[in-house]
């Protein structure tokens, strides 16, 4: 199933990554085309282009950075009453409701859709992710308010 679910993964990541490639190399082009030099002190066209391929090439390059890290990565199933790490696709119930995460080195709140569920992508930067990390189903934690219902 993990690795069913690593392919949504990766595909989604390509994807982003190929849509905010185009978007870039579309800022690039603006920002350097002589059209849109400025016809006025007043007129930051050209600036304001450059800021927007500026910020787009950093999202190539870190969504680049997320294609690696899940091509490479592979995750390690759990059993039910195993301590969540690293990898670990867990059940909560959150304030009442359940969720699902993946808790993964990289691309922190991406949602995909996997066997009519939703999982969100957790990152260590994530106070969840450290939350939930060597806890087991059935615990619960008090803030946010947290209860585990599975791990795999």
């Amino acid at each position: 199933m993990k690795n069913q679910l690593l392919e949504k993964i990766r595909a989604e990541l390509r994807a982003q990554l190929d849509r905010i490639s185009k978007a870039a190399c579309e800022a690039h082009a603006a920002a350097t085309d002589p059209g849109s030099k400025a016809e006025g002190k007043y007129d930051t066209r050209s600036l304001e282009a450059s800021y927007l391929a500026d910020g787009q090439a950093r999202q190539v390059d870190e969504l680049a950075a997320f294609v690696r890290v899940f091509e490479l990565l592979s995750l390690q199933e759990f059993a039910d009453d195993a301590e969540i790490d690293a990898g670990a696709l867990v059940t909560v119930e959150l304030n009442g409701e359940l969720a699902n995460f993946l808790l993964v080195p990289a691309a922190g709140g991406l949602l995909i859709e996997h066997e009519r569920a939703e999982i969100t992508l957790l990152t260590p930067d994530s106070r969840l992710y450290r939350g939930l990390l060597g806890m087991r189903a059935g615990e619960s934690m008090i803030e946010p308010q947290v209860k585990v219902t599975q791990v795999r």
